[in-house]
Parts: structure tokens; sequence; C-alpha cells
């Protein structure tokens, strides 16, 4: 059944999120900062908000896709905002990557209004919000979750229920961890192997099917060569910019402080990710930084 979607945050990820909602047969209102960003959208089927005050309060179901916590929290707790306006019983799905605080703290908001709230952080970049192919991790009740899910099915190809409201943020800066932390160990060895004089594509052909073989190796060489579609073949451009992944980094070391975690390893990858970026990184793919790991100018 079609539903009026209100969608806020239309940049390079909820741009196309948005428009895939448009081709399902929703009405979606959008609104963002960007007018040049609003008319693209608009030229795809989507119908402008002048306001998040005017959104919240036409739509049954509310999408954000934002840049940071503290503009989640304005966007739904401030004056004239969501929470404000939307009716009870509203449907909120906020596809950011926040804390994993903030995340709790609105949907607690939302829950005292009445409203439904799932956290539902993406992965797949620009390319699968485009496709539809996202993978959601999902935090909320079981009923949100639920809810949600019709919305979710139409952006993304892979929903996970990852448990309580704010689990859908810990489930994405996890497993972010995990792939800024990879991506170093496999540029070091590639780094290490030039040094002795190891051929890329040989590397890559014995630990692609051994004991070093993981996702940052296989499906996102950070050598020109082996892999024709990762971003090292085209000079680095994103993909996954740097400068996400370092957003991404700190938010788990954010976490780990908060929570007592020992998590050295995700310590040093945040640190190098920031001396990447501080080196003219910001705007490459987060694959480039062997290119830091080499020595050589970025």
């Amino acid at each position: 059944m079609a539903s009026t979607v209100g969608f806020i945050g239309l940049g390079n990820m909820g741009g196309p999120m948005a428009v895939n909602l448009v081709k399902a047969g929703h009405t979606v209102l959008g609104f963002d900062l960007s007018e040049a960003a609003v008319a693209a959208f608009v030229g795809a089927g989507g119908k402008k908000a002048a306001s998040v005050a005017e959104l919240a309060a036409a739509a049954d179901v509310v999408v954000t896709m934002l840049p940071a916590g503290k503009h989640v929290r304005q966007i739904y707790q401030g004056e004239g905002g969501i929470l404000d306006n939307a009716k009870a019983g509203t449907l909120l799905i906020d596809s950011s990557t926040i804390d994993v605080d903030s995340a709790r703290a609105v949907s607690a908001a939302a829950a005292d209004m009445e409203m439904i709230m799932v956290d539902a952080p993406v992965s797949g970049g620009v390319a699968g919000a485009a496709g539809g192919t996202l993978t959601f991790m999902v935090g909320g009740t079981d009923e949100a979750y639920e809810a949600a899910r019709p919305y979710l099915d139409i952006m993304g190809k892979t929903i996970v229920h990852a448990g309580g409201a704010g689990n859908g943020q810990a489930a994405k800066i996890c497993n972010n961890m995990i792939l800024g932390i990879s991506m170093i160990g496999v540029s070091e060895a590639f780094v290490l192997a030039e040094k002795l004089g190891l051929e890329a594509q040989k590397l890559f052909d014995i630990s692609s099917t051994a004991s070093g073989q993981c996702w940052s190796l296989t499906s996102y060489c950070p050598v020109p060569g082996p892999l024709p579609a990762s971003p090292a073949n085209r000079d680095y451009q994103p993909g996954f910019a740097a400068a996400m992944m370092l957003k991404d980094l700190k938010l788990a070391q954010e976490a780990a402080g908060t929570s007592g975690a020992a998590t050295p390893l995700g310590a040093e990858a945040a640190a190098l990710y920031t001396l990447f970026c501080n080196s003219g990184g910001n705007d490459l793919d987060f694959s480039g930084i062997v290119k830091f790991l080499r020595g050589s100018q970025t």
C-alpha cells in the first residue's frame, strides 16, 4: 500500500534511496539544505517540502540520512522538528551513521511521543543506494522492525535486525572497525611484498586462496591490477571515502571509551586514518591508505 514518506537528507546516499521509494509508488516529500539536491530529487519524481515541520506533519513515514548525531538530535528533538510535528504512530527510520547514545536518546524521545522508531544505518555505498542493494543494520523493537521492513526492502537487499534501539549503530561501527583494521593489514602486506620483490598479482593469487583471505583483499584489493573493479584501478576515487571511514573509526573509539571495551587495533586504525586524511587523503577511497603506508604523496 502506498504511503506518504518524508525523506530528510538528499545527498549522495539519501538522494537515490529516496528516489527508489518514489519508483516503488510512494509519495515522497524531500527536504535538504542543498537546492541542487532537492532539484535532482524533484526531477526524479519526488516532491519538495518547504520545511521539516511541513514534511513531518504530512508523512506516514519519515526517513533521515544526516551527517552526525548532533544533526539527528536537532532534526528530531529541536524546535520545529520531527517530534514536534509528526502524528502519533508515525514510523521513523534514521539511516544516518551516528553515535549509539544519540540513537538511543532520540528513540526514547520518539517513544514518549507514541511514535515508532528504528536506527537503520547502511552499508553498500553510493552504488548500493542507487541499485537498492544496501545492507541495513536495524535497531529497535520487534514491532518497529516489522513496520520498517517493507520500506527498507525497497532501498536494500539485506535487512538484519540487530536488536534493541541503538544496536543498528553498534553493528555498523563494529563492522567498519573490522574493515578499517583489515584494510590496513592488507595494505601493509602489499607494501612489504613490493619491498621484497614479490609481485602484487602473485601475492593476491596466493593470499586470496590462503589464510590471509578477507574482504579487503578479495573484494576491494588496495593495489591496481588484481581486481579491475576496485578503486585502486581508478586512482582511488571513492567508493567509500577515507573521511567516512575515519568518522566510523572515531565513533567506534567513542563507544569503546564509554563501554570500557579494549580496542587497541581500532585505536591504531583511527590514528593511521587520521594521519592519512590530514596528509591529503580525505576525499580518496579508504583503500588509498596503501599510498600513505608506501610513503607516496596522496
